[in-house]
């Protein structure tokens, strides 16, 4: 009995042994590639105090409360960019060196509006760095220090990173720096929330406040990817973390180096992902592409002719599983480039040139409206009226369309239809007024999804239902 119990204890020895030589050993990464991760810190002069207390919102515009609480930047100083009035704010982040001349990458939300910024290396050396340029949409920024042989990092490339691979950062956490946390690849080209052009490389790797802006390395040593954003319920690590890919990194670090800024391609439409229920409605086999819902009046999408409703399937022979993989395709080829996309329109595939235009710099802001209610009345449970010119101008609706002013319980607003919204078009048929929406109602078909194109609040977007009986 002794003797059987000595073998198997043998045998896990051998086992724990053999588990620990295929576990990765990072130290001499971390050795060569340490001296190359700075802290940065930033100050940033206090501002007037607001009216009535109030403090500037520190998410986007528009974003939904649920996603306000999931996705955040890292801020050493969580109350950092909002209106002062108690003295200078002060933010803490990471970055790393590309050049031996003094190039220094971060994100742009970690030196945003600020009015000095330091580089503090790992040989306690601080130098006052000057923002050469930075990008909102990507959350790049150039930085440049006056210094010579500076230890640099090597640039890999996200491409060849397989799901699954062992990732290794560095940081400067809570402003503990020269931080080393390790994890593996969760997944490749994430889109978030307010990250449209970036296809965000997924990792387990813990990352925190003052992180933001340090690198994502391979198990080359190389760097992959920026620490960007993470996912969170207490704005602290909950095991989803998000990296900038270094290819988007470097294509916007090669055009703020030569012009200051960086420019991005624009389709100009409005896009949603194909549910299971509309790939039914449009006649798909599967659900899959990037369903459009508006087109940008003017834009490269306007010129080329693509319609509300069509699915984009492929960009420049690339296939599009997801809305997505869309913008970041689009916004990394460079302007005027010729580009084709292979569409869906109405069970007939189709193929559409057009150039690439330039995203625009602003962003439309859109009205909201208030409705009275009226009883519905048809079998969809849906009370409409005619839109006046002013319901039009705050509503953003040019022509067409109906608007909601009740729905009852039932097949619509279990599609999501709400009061207020602006019902555009249903099953492929354009909505021109009241008379025309119930005449398509009466005539739709039992047991089959339908498309419905609905305005909400200036922002368009296909819902689908089904009348059961």
């Amino acid at each position: 009995m002794l003797k059987k119990l000595g073998w198997y204890v043998f045998l896990v020895y051998l086992g724990s042994q053999n588990v620990l030589a295929q576990l990765p050993d990072f130290t001499e990464m971390v050795k060569v590639n340490g001296v190359a991760v700075v802290n940065i810190s930033t100050t940033q002069k206090a501002k007037p105090e607001a009216p009535d207390g109030q403090k500037e919102q520190p998410m986007p515009e528009g974003m939904p409360p649920e996603m306000e609480e999931l996705f955040k930047h890292f801020f050493n100083n969580p109350d950092g960019g909002g209106y002062g009035g108690g003295g200078d704010t002060q933010s803490l982040g990471s970055g790393f060196v590309i050049s031996k001349d003094g190039y220094v990458l971060t994100n742009h939300h970690v030196v945003k509006d600020a009015d000095e910024i330091i580089v503090k290396f790992s040989d306690r050396r601080e130098l006052v760095a000057k923002l050469i340029g930075s990008d909102v949409r990507t959350d790049v920024a150039v930085l440049k220090v006056d210094a010579n042989d500076l230890p640099m990092v090597t640039i890999g490339d996200p491409n060849n990173l397989q799901v699954g691979e062992w990732v290794l950062a560095i940081g400067s956490p809570f402003g503990f720096e020269q931080s080393v946390t390790a994890g593996i690849v969760s997944a490749k080209g994430r889109s978030l929330p307010g990250g449209n052009y970036v296809p965000f490389i997924q990792t387990d790797v813990a990352i925190n406040p003052g992180n933001s802006g340090g690198p994502l390395f391979n198990m080359d040593g190389k760097v992959v990817g920026i620490n960007s954003q993470i996912y969170s319920r207490t704005g602290g690590f909950m095991g989803l973390s998000f990296s900038i890919p270094m290819d988007v990194v470097m294509n916007v670090v090669q055009q703020i180096k030569a012009s200051g800024k960086a420019a991005h391609g624009w389709l100009g439409v409005q896009i949603q992902d194909v549910t299971r229920e509309l790939a039914e409605s449009f006649g798909m086999k599967k659900p899959q592409g990037a369903l459009v819902s508006k087109i940008i009046p003017g834009s490269p999408a306007e010129k080329a002719q693509l319609q509300i409703g069509d699915i984009i399937t492929e960009f420049n022979g690339q296939p599009i599983d997801n809305s997505g993989d869309l913008p970041p395709m689009v916004g990394m080829t460079p302007i005027n480039d010729k580009a084709t996309l292979k569409i869906l329109r109405q069970g007939d595939e189709k193929t559409i040139a057009f150039d690439i235009g330039l995203l625009p710099e602003q962003v439309d802001k859109v009205a909201a409206n208030k409705v009275d209610k009226a009883k519905p009345s048809n079998r969809l449970g849906v009370s409409v009226t005619e839109l006046t010119a002013e319901e039009r101008d705050a509503l953003q609706v040019t022509k067409g369309g109906v608007l909601v002013q009740d729905v009852a319980k039932g097949i619509a607003k279990n599609a999501g239809i709400q009061p207020g919204d602006v019902i555009l078009r249903m099953a492929n048929e354009t909505i021109t007024n009241v008379d025309f929406f119930e005449k398509t109602i009466k005539n739709l078909p039992v047991g089959k999804s339908i498309a419905v194109l609905i305005q909400r609040r200036g922002s368009p977007a296909f819902l689908a239902l089904k009348i059961d009986k």
